[in-house]
């Protein structure tokens, strides 16, 4: 069985802190302003939004005393939250520096825009080399070096999947990634006659994969999630990961809150992909079972319980999505597997 490093208490407590910080967030003003024009001798003030290289003006009216008060109350807050701000920074660069999993400066710039932009709020959900990542930190871990090796050298590690449901407001995440100024295009789709749900930063290796659950018939048809302004690839069985959604803080500057599928959902829905892979893909199959393995060799030593109500829920997908789980689980190192039996035939 491959050795994970745990991570001392003493970080765990620290990046506990940090999430409760990172919840409820208060805006700091850095990416909004107050603007006044004047027009036929009146006053009139303006709301600037900034996200990326695009910039929004909302109206909010008349030159008043009561605007005036309510402009300035506003500014009371982003400066009173300046302090919030500095300690999140400090607890970020304690915990990068005690060794809890950084997220890299594309990453991080990437999924600021998104958070900054209320995806994750929206229920957006990041799952694959993302997630992963992330587990390390939230069970405080360290994933062996042979498989953190292979995700820096594999290229496919460059791919980071966002899978959305339908929001309650609009989000127009298609527009916003474009409009960035981080160099995003649209990655045409194998069929040109369908439309895109990738986009990439030109000139790099990194690319955004939207997805969406498919539900109902079998189809490769993208789905146009119009309150996202983007269209997303239907895949089977990732109404799986839904089951049960859980926060996380990803380590970037002040601290990046998204949504992650519970890791033993992870872990389960690994084992499932890994046997509906073609075999052209060998390759991601493996990566998949070596993920889904060192999730369950973390939970099994800390959180089985957490195995378990992610069998429950797996037992409700039906007999094909439990046949391929036993398939993949069957693949995975006879220690790990034998003891996830265990534990589910108990």
């Amino acid at each position: 069985m491959a050795e994970i490093t745990r991570i001392p208490d003493n970080l765990l407590v620290q990046y506990s802190e940090l999430m409760q910080n990172c919840i409820h967030p208060v805006p700091d003003g850095s990416n909004i302003s107050f603007k006044s024009k004047r027009i036929n001798d009146k006053k009139y003030w303006y709301l600037y939004i900034s996200l990326g290289s695009s910039r929004r003006e909302h109206y909010l009216g008349e030159d008043s005393t009561e605007l005036l008060d309510r402009m300035d109350d506003e500014r009371a807050v982003w400066a009173s939250n300046k302090d919030d701000r500095d300690l999140r920074a400090r607890l970020v660069s304690m915990l990068v520096a005690g060794g809890m999993t950084a997220t890299s400066r594309d990453e991080g710039k990437v999924l600021s825009l998104l958070e900054r932009s209320g995806v994750f709020l929206a229920g957006g959900v990041l799952i694959g080399t993302l997630a992963f990542k992330a587990y390390a930190n939230m069970l405080g871990v360290k994933w062996h070096s042979e498989l953190a090796t292979q995700e820096i050298d594999n290229a496919a590690a460059n791919r980071y999947t966002l899978v959305l449901p339908r929001p309650k407001k609009p989000i127009r995440l298609g527009q916003l990634l474009l409009d960035s100024g981080m160099g995003f295009f649209e990655v045409a789709a194998l069929d040109r006659k369908r439309p895109s749900t990738a986009f990439k930063i030109r000139g790099r290796e990194f690319t955004v994969d939207v997805l969406t659950p498919m539900l109902g018939r079998e189809t490769r048809r993208p789905v146009k999630i119009t309150d996202f302004d983007t269209y997303a690839q239907p895949l089977r069985f990732l109404d799986y990961l839904f089951a049960e959604i859980q926060p996380a803080v990803l380590l970037f500057k002040h601290g990046i809150m998204i949504n992650v599928p519970a890791p033993g959902n992870f872990a389960i829905h690994k084992c499932v992909v890994s046997q509906r892979r073609k075999a052209a893909s060998a390759g991601k199959a493996r990566k998949d079972l070596q993920q889904a393995g060192q999730v369950f060799q973390a939970l099994l030593e800390e959180r089985p319980g957490d195995i378990s109500l992610a069998f429950e829920a797996a037992q409700k997908m039906g007999d094909k999505f439990l046949g391929y789980f036993d398939q993949g689980l069957n693949q995975i190192g006879k220690e790990i597997r034998d003891s996830v039996q265990s534990l589910l035939s108990g």
